[in-house]
């Protein structure tokens, strides 16, 4: 697998999961012989504030923050911080986006109002949207979410299933694996 290459941004807010996304793309692309930098910006996460992580896989990868306009994918936990990342996307670049809207501070304390459409940013690219989150609950956990957006990703990435399988039960607890498993099924199910 030593050809595979790819940057991808990963964005949400704290406590969706995305770290835990990175950290099954990273050993993921480690497992498969590839070359792979993560880094990950915290900010006011533990406050429901924005998160953004930077996944860069291939041969030989230098720097592990991804340049605006060169991400493959965006792959976003939530909508307004789809269009706070949108400049990251590559013109031919792919969005999956968990349709679920967060209100920030500003929209909350009402200084600002939430987009009417906040995936406005992302025109020309290609968006795949779902409710990750609605479909997560059904798989048995809200918290299973990042698993369904991994899920819609998979379908890109040239990875066997069963390497996905296997990082995701490397990074899960056990007892919440089969909930994990199934939400990550049912994200790749998903039609694009």
């Amino acid at each position: 697998m030593s050809q595979t290459k790819f940057d991808l941004v990963i964005v949400g807010v704290g406590g969706q999961g995305t770290l835990l996304a990175s950290k099954i793309l990273g050993r993921l692309a480690l497992k498969a012989g590839c070359g792979v930098k993560v880094s990950e910006v915290h900010g006011m996460s533990q406050r429901g504030g924005s998160v953004i992580t930077h996944v860069r896989v291939g041969d030989r990868v230098h720097s592990p923050i991804v340049t605006p306009g060169e991400a493959d994918f965006l792959l976003s936990f939530e909508q307004l911080e789809a269009a706070r990342a949108a400049a990251f996307l590559k013109e031919d670049g792919v969005a999956i986006v968990n349709t679920q809207c967060i209100l920030p501070m500003p929209v909350i304390t009402g200084a600002t109002a939430y987009p009417e459409d906040a995936l406005a940013s992302l025109a020309g690219h290609k968006i795949e949207c779902a409710d990750a989150l609605g479909i997560a609950v059904e798989c048995g956990s809200q918290k299973a979410l990042n698993l369904v957006l991994l899920g819609m990703l998979s379908k890109h990435l040239p990875f066997e299933k069963e390497a996905w399988h296997e990082a995701i039960a490397a990074c899960v607890p056990a007892k919440t694996l089969p909930v994990n498993l199934a939400a990550f099924t049912r994200g790749r199910e998903l039609e694009a």
